[in-house]
């Protein structure tokens, strides 16, 4: 081992306002003091309640992926467990995401973008 996950970084075009997103998803703490970083309106993190760290860097020149357009590839994404697809479908809209892929088929998850258009999947358990 060489070493360990300290965070996941995401470009994006307003770090505070993707930080927020996605604590509305996954709960945790945004901009909770931490000694590896310094905060700044360029940078904002979420710590997650699982212990997981997101970091979230403005990028001036931002440029979102396009679902599954290879000229344009997702870079990454991040997959969400949830109980009941449905009830966290409409949580997601309601934060903000946008639906790419609603799993026609019964497949059991959907794909959606977050405000920053980061692809991220919803996945029943």
């Amino acid at each position: 081992m060489i070493g360990r996950l300290q965070c996941v970084v995401l470009d994006c075009p307003d770090p505070l306002k993707l930080a927020q997103f996605y604590r509305s998803l996954l709960g945790g703490a945004v901009n909770k003091p931490d000694r590896r970083w310094a905060l700044s309106r360029d940078w904002a993190t979420l710590h997650t309640e699982s212990g997981l760290v997101l970091a979230f860097q403005r990028a001036t020149d931002y440029r979102p992926p396009r679902w599954p357009d290879p000229a344009h590839p997702q870079q990454f994404h991040l997959d969400i467990d949830v109980d009941d697809l449905d009830e966290a479908h409409a949580l997601v809209i309601e934060f903000g995401a946008t639906l790419l892929d609603d799993g026609g088929g019964g497949r059991g998850w959907r794909v959606y973008a977050d405000p920053a258009g980061h692809p991220f999947c919803l996945v029943g358990r």
